[in-house]
């Protein structure tokens, strides 16, 4: 299974969020890809590729963070 869950710009290039399937196991993948000479986007080495139960530990962690810049902001 493959499948796109979000597609966000950043500048010239591409973050995909995708669901995969890797030797039977299920794995969260969020990569940066670029345009090529082609009109294809083309994915980076730049990227995470996590069990869900990692991803979902990190995705915890990043929400903390961005709530602690959040503060300093105000």
């Amino acid at each position: 299974m493959e499948k796109t869950v979000a597609e966000i710009e950043k500048g010239e290039d591409l973050v995909r969020v995708m669901l995969r399937d890797f030797k039977g196991r299920q794995y969260v993948d969020a990569r940066i890809y670029y345009m090529s000479e082609t009109g294809e986007w083309l994915p980076t080495k730049k990227g995470l590729s996590l069990a869900p139960d990692m991803a979902k530990k990190v995705a915890e962690h990043i929400l903390e963070a961005v709530a602690e810049v959040g503060s300093r902001e105000k």
